[in-house]
């Protein structure tokens, strides 16, 4: 099978083309690319006034699935990605049963290959349960391509086991995705602690919940040389950490999410469950710091925590809801609008953040370029496009955003994996 993408603006962030090319694609792999390429394809792609990017790769997502398939499955999580651009995820381990051995993780892989259209790189929790009590099979989840392990959803608060599952990963050569909350701190808040909170009569959650988990994490990968990637950093002082950790020549990621790129607690005007996440929506000096660490390559990833829920889970009071927000399907539409178009990245910033850096810390050397010999992994991105993210068209099962109404500029429009299109609206 062979496919001629033609008239695309390429971004590529491994050789740095940045321009007008064609790319042909045949059984799976780019075979060449090239200002003008003239030879026959089973299928043409006329991608004229469109980027042509890496496919994205999203390091946290929730699929719920096994066992929560009522809020996600793979099919259906693996349609919301691909129409967002995303042909490849991390799929959090916080499931029913909870992904904790190596058999669970294969179980996962297996079905992933014939239920879901994206590539889904299932994680492991870092203890049996997630009950923080004792450390699970990290080295069997690791031989069977875990990549990382996370306690996602919370944090390892016995230090002493959590530095010993650090220990065993950097042993198993995998890495560490840590969600920095200290459940000591929380006190049963659900939005940021301001005035909002009070205006609402809610009760708030301080930015020292995350900063002192950080802080920790950080150090204790510094003594055990595991390399370790901060999940959804909500924070300035965060991003201080990161730069300091990074200074240091310690082997720390960190990534940022639109919505805490975009939003502050001064966005929530009422009680709306959809407006709950964790880490909350926090001050415009936070949402200021994100986008300055964004900017400064301090912070090296966008993902989404894509967090689906049903319906009467979000459609409560915040101090009943579920935490979480959908993304998948937002995420390049938000980015593109939000730092693109402001100034904040250059598109080739946006395909680093979205593509060739996680590709780079989960290994994956065939993925996150557009280039010669590497997987077909491929999104098409017309940013000329604006309309307004309307909920009741994303195919996720989850619709809880607070997004719904938002206006945007840009949309993926194709979506390749392997040398597959797997969702098309350029061809309408």
């Amino acid at each position: 099978m062979t496919i001629l993408i033609q008239n695309g603006h390429v971004v590529d962030p491994l050789t740095r083309m940045d321009g007008c090319y064609d790319v042909l694609i045949r059984d799976g792999r780019i075979e060449k690319v090239a200002e003008h390429i003239d030879e026959d394809a089973d299928r043409m792609l006329d991608a004229k006034e469109c980027y042509v990017l890496p496919g994205l790769i999203d390091l946290h997502v929730h699929f719920r699935d096994p066992g929560l398939e009522y809020k996600e499955t793979l099919s259906t999580g693996g349609r919301a990605a691909v129409k967002g651009g995303v042909t490849t995820v991390c799929a959090m381990p916080n499931t029913n049963p909870v992904i904790d051995d190596g058999e669970k993780v294969a179980s996962v892989h297996e079905r992933a290959k014939g239920e879901a259209l994206t590539h889904v790189i299932q994680l492991g929790a870092v203890t049996k349960g997630q009950k923080g009590e004792e450390l699970a099979d990290i080295c069997g989840m690791a031989k069977a391509g875990c990549h990382a392990v996370s306690e996602d959803g919370k944090s390892v608060m016995n230090t002493s086991l959590y530095r010993q599952g650090m220990k065993a990963a950097k042993e198993c050569g995998i890495s560490v995705f840590a969600h920095c909350e200290d459940q000591t701190l929380v006190e049963n808040g659900v939005m940021n602690a301001d005035e909002n909170a009070k205006r609402l009569g809610l009760r708030g959650i301080t930015n020292s919940v995350e900063d002192v988990i950080t802080a920790r994490d950080i150090l204790l990968s510094k003594e055990t040389g595991v390399k370790l990637h901060l999940c959804h950093c909500s924070t300035a002082d965060s991003v201080k950490m990161v730069r300091l950790a990074k200074e240091e020549g310690l082997s720390v990621t960190a990534e940022v999410c639109p919505h805490h790129f975009i939003l502050t607690s001064d966005d929530i005007k009422e009680d709306n469950g959809n407006y709950k996440m964790n880490p909350p929506l926090r001050s415009k000096a936070d949402v200021e710091a994100l986008r300055q660490g964004l900017k400064d390559g301090v912070m090296d990833v966008i993902a989404t925590d894509h967090a689906p829920h049903a319906r009467e889970e979000k459609d409560k009071s915040m101090a009943e809801a579920a935490f979480g927000i959908v993304g998948l399907e937002t995420s390049a539409a938000l980015t593109f609008t939000s730092l693109v178009k402001t100034g904040v990245l250059s598109m080739m910033d946006m395909a680093e953040k979205m593509s060739a850096n996680p590709a780079k810390i989960l290994g994956l050397s065939d993925r996150g370029s557009v280039s010669q010999g590497k997987a077909a992994d491929i999104v098409i991105f017309d940013p000329t496009r604006t309309y307004k993210i309307d909920k009741n068209t994303f195919v996720s099962k989850g619709k809880n955003t607070p997004f719904d109404g938002f206006e945007v500029t840009g949309e993926v429009v194709c979506t390749l994996v392997d040398g597959k299109v797997v969702y098309d609206t350029l061809s309408d």
